[in-house]
């Protein structure tokens, strides 16, 4: 094993340039079209690696926050008397213990139910028409006097959370008392 004259080709390599750098130098001088396969591998690999990042993303949708900002801000001088809620323009919500109803102009005769989370998106799919008030929404807090302890618990962890992603994303909100 000392010297190793056996050990590889002129650079002590096994099969480093004693049999592959040859053959490859060979295949360029005589003109062959076909790339040896331990160039064309590593070649294919960063060619498919490259397509994929060349294609432009696209831009992600915006939030319904941003969304919500194009709609001018509240105007409380267009909005009806508190004794005329009935007449309402701008979306209502009615918050429950187990869901929140979203009432519109667009579909008035409609309560669409969602979950508490839910409500921010819905709002800003609504079309600019259902907001002829500006950022506003209406809400009527739907309490029971008869309701369990859990059920008014979770009609305040309702309203927590649709209050404060409204205030968070800039809605006004018009209380409407129960009656």
């Amino acid at each position: 094993m000392g010297g190793g004259a056996d050990l590889g080709g002129e650079d002590r390599r096994s099969c480093g340039g004693a049999v592959i750098f040859p053959v490859w130098r060979r295949r360029l001088q005589s003109g062959s079209r076909s790339i040896p396969v331990f160039i064309s591998i590593p070649v294919f690999i960063i060619v498919a690696s490259l397509g994929g990042c060349s294609r432009p993303s696209a831009p992600a949708p915006p939030d319904a926050a941003t969304v919500l900002q194009s709609i001018a801000a509240a105007n409380p001088a267009k909005y009806p008397s508190l004794h005329e809620a009935k007449h309402w323009s701008n979306p209502y919500l009615v918050i429950r213990a187990d869901r929140v109803g979203l009432l519109s102009g667009v579909a008035a005769n409609e309560e669409q139910l969602l979950k508490p989370g839910e409500v921010l998106n819905a709002l800003a799919q609504l079309p600019a028409s259902a907001w002829p008030y500006g950022r506003v929404v209406a809400i009527l807090m739907d309490e029971n006097p008869t309701s369990s302890e859990q059920e008014k618990v979770a009609l305040r962890r309702n309203r927590g959370i649709v209050e404060g992603d409204l205030r968070g994303a800039q809605v006004a909100i018009q209380w409407i008392p129960s009656s």
